[in-house]
């Protein structure tokens, strides 16, 4: 990783912080900057607003979701198929700082609202949803495959106990998500 992949990401990991410590709307470019202690115009060469920040922080989920995507739509609608999707759908998750950009929108969804890259998050989650379906099965089955998905973001909200570990949270998600996944045609 170069040194301005570093800077970009150090970038990244301090804005998210302040702007959920903060609010997206109290923080500023130069906070930022000061928190990182570089100049403003250090900062400007990465980044030129806080919405190109945000706009970076989704980029990388939009690209994997899109390969998911992709994937999926290529696999035959079988228990097996949904429960993989469900297990890269977690791996993904993990692998990033998603759970801290999870964080951020929550606490600053008004701020949010509207917004075109979050939409395209979106987007692509209710395109999983439907891949895990089909339009001919039950209500009950579509709504615990969209549960699914749905329960490995709440893991982070609804128990907010900070005695679990990232690890322990994620696979406490998965093992429900995928619980739902095979209950399903119930």
């Amino acid at each position: 990783m170069g040194t301005q992949t570093d800077t970009r990401s150090r970038i990244q990991e301090v804005a998210l912080r302040l702007f959920t410590e903060q609010g997206y709307e109290a923080t500023s470019l130069r906070e930022i900057a000061e928190a990182l202690g570089v100049t403003k115009a250090a900062l400007y060469y990465h980044f030129r607003t806080k919405e190109d920040i945000i706009a970076s922080l989704t980029e990388d989920r939009v690209k994997a979701l899109d390969e998911l995507i992709a994937w999926a739509g290529r696999q035959p609608r079988t228990l097996e198929a949904r429960r993989e999707i469900i297990r890269r759908y977690a791996a993904d998750m993990a692998a990033g700082r998603h759970h801290e950009v999870m964080r951020f929108m929550e606490r600053n969804q008004t701020a949010l609202r509207g917004h075109s890259k979050m939409e395209m998050v979106r987007d692509r989650v209710s395109t999983l949803i439907e891949i895990l379906s089909d339009p001919e099965d039950p209500l009950t089955a579509r709504l615990k495959r969209a549960m699914a998905l749905f329960t490995l973001h709440a893991v982070w909200f609804v128990l907010p106990d900070d005695a679990m570990t990232p690890r322990q949270r994620t696979d406490a998600a998965l093992e429900v998500a995928l619980e739902l996944i095979d209950d399903s045609s119930r």
